[in-house]
């Protein structure tokens, strides 16, 4: 799994590790935060979540642009830093002005055009390093592992954000209550009914000398003032992120400085570049394009775990956790299951019988520690709907060994028939992680029968919510289907892109996901005027209908890119 990998990929891994903690605890938090401070509904909150991302993922255009004209190295730095001063701005408290709106939304604008310049030129830097034929073979498990370490950052990255909310909300005398963000606000606009509600929830805190003190309408605006400088202090939480980057990409630079260059630089040195005919350059385009198409249905389903999946956590699943699916919800617990899986495939993989006791007496140490943990719980524990978000890079880190073992094998499987073994092409495996991904919305759909309607609600939560289960399935299916593809797609496009067109090619592969997230926002439009099990059911549809297309696409794409 680990062997044989250019040690530049360990070191780009890890510095896009601390990158991507610090993006996810503030996308664990930032829809809440939206709705807590602004008092947003669905509509408004959902378009904003849903440009953003479609920003964050289109500027690697220009981004990829730029750096097939300057450089990549270039371009990452700049992004860092400019996605420093992003969060720098989203992690002050400001009032739910203008102002504060405002310093807000150039936030969100630094950070996109920051992650432009950074996230897509580091991965082409990854990818150049198995232009050297010494790796080639190893690329897709190169990306698999890349990816990998992604999500070990996205995994601890939502309880940070609960740790850091709970603990600011602790200090003023409050604890997080779902209903009580958006009773506030209806409270502050002089609803009657939701300060009688509130009454309830203000003998429930845990600061009565402070609390006991206020009318409901002080009460609101203590709260909401307080739950969004907490969520503020989360944000804060990417700047030490971004500077952990910065140390690791500038110490360990040697190990990956070799493919620190553009077809243009490349070109200079005694590099060879790779020439195609115009041809095969178009025609390389062209089927980048239809997988660029593709997925974009994909990353509009993916890219509900900020926003309507996380609606349903809080407005229709339990707040507590009871039995098994406790452990899920502690990440020390979950961390120590997931890298158990590495020290398992130790154990079969490793040659010596000394590293196979090693690594199995780790497993089992791993196991107890974890089954401490579990038991150390409380019987029902207290949850908070960004919780939920963890399982999904969970997953990802558990699972990665996993497929490449699956895909390894799939690949020995040689035949007449399968010379090069029977391992899908990439374009297969994205079509696979489309219908794939149907099946996670298709619990979901189960998981709604019977619910009341988000407009019934009126944004308070589901008098008879769910068991934490399903989500933890849909997340399950979900990961499922991203490994299929994700992975998978960016290692295609390092493999296909002309040489003269990587950046701009790896930003196009982000741009189809911005297109992908900004349609996400769609449930969100639809989420007060249909049926709950309707909005998972268009998500679930758009998925088999865009794998079928890609089947009917496969033909021409691997011809092309053969």
């Amino acid at each position: 799994m680990f062997k044989g990998q250019p040690k530049g990929l360990y070191a780009l891994a890890i510095a896009n590790t601390g990158e991507r903690f610090g993006y996810y605890t503030m996308l664990a938090i930032f829809m809440l935060f939206l709705q807590a401070k602004f008092g947003y509904d669905g509509k408004v909150a959902s378009q904003i979540y849903g440009i953003f991302l479609a920003a964050v993922y289109f500027m690697p255009v220009l981004g990829g642009w730029l750096a097939d004209k300057i450089g990549f190295g270039k371009c990452v730095v700049t992004g860092i830093s400019v996605m420093f001063l992003g969060y720098l701005c989203l992690a002050i408290p400001t009032p739910a002005s203008t102002l504060g709106l405002m310093l807000m939304l150039l936030a969100l604008l630094l950070i996109a055009v920051g992650t432009g310049l950074f996230k897509g030129n580091l991965q082409v830097i990854t990818g150049n390093l198995y232009d050297d034929p010494k790796y080639s073979a190893r690329r897709d498990s190169g990306f698999s592992l890349f990816y990998m370490a992604i999500n070990i950052g996205a995994m601890f990255a939502p309880s940070a954000a609960t740790a850091i909310t709970n603990n600011f909300l602790a200090k003023a005398g409050l604890v997080y209550k779902a209903d009580v963000p958006a009773l506030a606000h209806q409270c502050l606009g002089g609803s009657a009914d939701a300060a009688a509600k509130l009454q309830a929830y203000m003998g429930q805190m845990p600061g009565q000398d402070i609390v006991g003190t206020m009318d409901p309408a002080a009460f609101s605006n203590y709260y909401i003032e307080h739950l969004s400088t907490a969520y503020n202090m989360g944000f804060a939480i990417a700047c030490i992120s971004l500077v952990f980057s910065v140390i690791v990409y500038f110490m360990t630079r040697q190990w990956f400085k070799h493919a620190d260059v553009n077809a243009k630089q490349a070109a200079k040195s005694t590099e060879n570049v790779v020439e195609l005919t115009p041809k095969q350059t178009k025609e390389r385009i062209v089927a980048l394009c239809m997988v660029f198409a593709v997925v974009i249905f994909f990353w509009m389903a993916f890219h509900q775990n900020g926003q309507s999946l996380t609606w349903f956590a809080r407005d229709y699943t339990t707040a507590t956790a009871e039995g098994w699916v406790r452990i899920g919800f502690n990440i020390w617990a979950l961390f120590l299951i997931a890298v158990s899986v590495y020290t398992l495939f130790g154990v079969f993989q490793s040659k010596s019988a000394g590293s196979k006791i090693i690594t199995g007496f780790a497993t089992i140490a791993l196991w107890l520690v974890a089954a401490f943990i579990y038991f150390g719980l409380p019987e029902v524990m207290d949850i908070q709907p960004q919780l939920f978000q963890q399982f999904n890079p969970f997953f990802v880190v558990a699972l990665t060994p996993v497929s490449l073992a699956v895909f390894s094998g799939l690949a020995s499987l040689k035949s007449k028939k399968h010379p090069e073994g029977m391992e899908p092409s990439a374009p297969k495996k994205i079509a696979i992680g489309m219908f794939v991904a149907a099946l996670g919305y298709l619990i979901m759909i189960v998981a709604s029968t019977g619910q009341a309607s988000p407009s019934e609600l009126n944004g308070l939560v589901s008098p008879d919510p769910v068991v934490p289960h399903f989500l933890i399935s849909t997340y399950l299916v979900l990961t499922f289907a991203e490994l299929l593809l994700s992975p998978m797609g960016i290692s295609f496009v390092s493999k296909v892109a002309p040489p003269k067109f990587k950046g701009l090619m790896m930003g196009l592969w982000f741009a189809a996901t911005a297109v992908g997230n900004y349609l996400s926002s769609i449930p969100g439009l639809l989420w007060d005027n249909v049926p709950l099990w309707a909005n998972w059911a268009v998500l679930m549809a758009l998925c088999v209908i865009a794998g079928a297309i890609m089947v009917s696409m496969l033909r021409r794409i691997e011809a092309a890119t053969k």
